[in-house]
């Protein structure tokens, strides 16, 4: 499913989660893993050459190599690797630069605990940046997840309706597929108080919406919910026992700063009971059968 995979890591340890799911999926897909640490910005170093030169890089893979002795045992392969730049324009890079189709990252940043207790949803700018720009599927990860088998059995997709959002129904579908996973499809108004009728009428638009593009997938469910939307998808994802949420990251937000700050999907993220994805492109997984919108095989997809 997946063949190439980042995450980012700190030698602080605060990723330690993001890593130990990482390291299972590459385990269960034989993906590539690329361990990335991001340097140099916050000690004021400016080039990779400085950190070369005074052998911290050497000094920082080890460590982190050391860090995760253990998990990275069985994947000899992996790689660990220190550039200096910008956090999320590094990240960005290099998975263009590997042509990754999964990027993994925990809330990356020493204060997360704080700042969840100061500002419920808070999370680091690299974290919002990468999910926010990435050319491939981002999966935020803050604590330890099973890799089982199947690797997902009960997906929630949270949609808007808008434009991005078809992105993530439509790659949440074929992961559906993939797994032969139960789909919970919900959306969630602000604009309108909670009733019966009124949920009853989002869950026929989410059928006629998205009803063709999941045909073919047994075990669907819509549901219409009213309140906030980071507080609903957190309650559904909990009700239903949710192993995986997969959402669009986008922000109608004038002030890029402000959407960083008040995404939904970062919101979510950092306090699901399960990973949180943010898809803003349609995708197509690299193994298993390939299917239109009617539900129908079209293709079979080449193996990694």
């Amino acid at each position: 499913m997946f063949k190439d995979i980042i995450v980012g890591v700190t030698p602080s340890g605060v990723d330690a989660c993001a890593v130990e799911s990482a390291v299972g999926f590459a385990k269960k897909f034989e993906s590539n893993l690329y361990l990335v640490h991001v340097a140099g910005m916050e000690q004021g170093w400016g080039s990779i050459e400085t950190l070369e030169a005074s052998g911290e890089t050497a000094r920082l893979e080890a460590r982190i190599r050391e860090m995760y002795a253990s998990l990275l045992a069985d994947l000899p392969n992996a790689k660990v690797q220190v550039v200096a730049g910008i956090p999320h324009n590094e990240l960005l890079r290099l998975a263009r630069k590997k042509d990754t189709d999964l990027v993994v990252m925990g809330p990356h940043t020493k204060e997360y605990e704080e700042k969840r207790a100061q500002m419920w949803g808070m999370a680091g700018s690299t974290l919002e940046r990468v999910s926010q720009k990435a050319r491939c599927p981002v999966m935020i990860v803050h604590r330890a997840v099973e890799c089982k088998d199947p690797a997902f059995s009960n997906i929630l997709v949270a949609t808007d309706f808008s434009e991005q959002s078809e992105c993530a129904v439509s790659y949440g579908g074929q992961m559906v597929r993939q797994y032969k996973a139960r789909l919970t499809l919900m959306n969630v108004s602000e604009t309108s108080t909670d009733s019966p009728q009124g949920r009853a009428e989002i869950e026929a638009r989410l059928n006629a919406e998205y009803g063709d593009r999941l045909q073919g997938i047994d075990n669907c469910v819509y549901a219409g919910r009213f309140g906030r939307p980071a507080m609903e998808i957190l309650n559904m994802a909990t009700q239903i026992g949710a192993d995986l949420i997969i959402m669009a990251h986008h922000s109608n937000a004038d002030d890029p700063e402000e959407a960083f700050l008040g995404s939904t999907v970062v919101q979510v993220s950092v306090n699901a009971p399960c990973p949180t994805m943010s898809v803003n492109r349609h995708f197509d997984l690299r193994c298993g059968l390939m299917y239109d919108q009617t539900g129908q095989v079209v293709e079979v997809a080449a193996t990694a």
